[in-house]
């Protein structure tokens, strides 16, 4: 199974646009090779490099199989179509929130991670990683990983003399 976007390259820099200074929308992904056995696919954002350990930005889960790629800016809603489940992030919203490392920290490394299933999940929508753990363990058929890196800056103010 493979997962890509066509909005950055594996390990390549995300644009500003998905992360916390820009819209702070999802990019596009788009994956291929899902295990024929396989009943639903989830999808987990994460970034192992925040100071406070892993930082969870995004749980979506319940995607239906014949499904072939999640469009930018998915909806914080959280039921979407077709059955699709949002969960918690690490902010305590629900859907997706971009990369916001801060600033003059160095770049940050987020995991797209796509797994194949094989029953659709049980929990209701909101539910945090931990839970989606539990509900995916014994049940993952295969799993994809894209990985984008995201940095932001320090930005220094001129100071003005009247």
């Amino acid at each position: 199974m493979r997962i890509e976007s066509a909005d950055f390259k594996n390990n390549g820099l995300i644009p500003e646009k998905f992360s916390c200074d820009g819209s702070d929308v999802s990019p596009t992904l788009t994956w291929y090779g899902v295990p024929r056995a396989a009943k639903s696919l989830a999808l987990t954002l994460e970034d192992p490099d925040a100071p406070v350990g892993t930082w969870t930005h995004w749980i979506i889960y319940n995607i239906p199989i014949d499904a072939k790629s999640l469009p930018s800016g998915v909806p914080l809603l959280p039921e979407l179509t077709h059955g699709t489940l949002q969960g918690k992030n690490s902010f305590n919203k629900i859907g997706y929130r971009g990369p916001c490392p801060a600033p003059g920290h160095g770049a940050h490394r987020y995991f797209f991670r796509l797994y194949a299933l094989d029953k659709m999940l049980n929990p209701r929508a909101g539910i945090s990683r931990e839970k989606l753990e539990d509900a995916m363990r014994g049940h993952i058929l295969s799993r994809a990983e894209l990985m984008g890196r995201f940095e932001r800056q320090i930005v220094k103010r001129k100071t003005q003399l009247y």
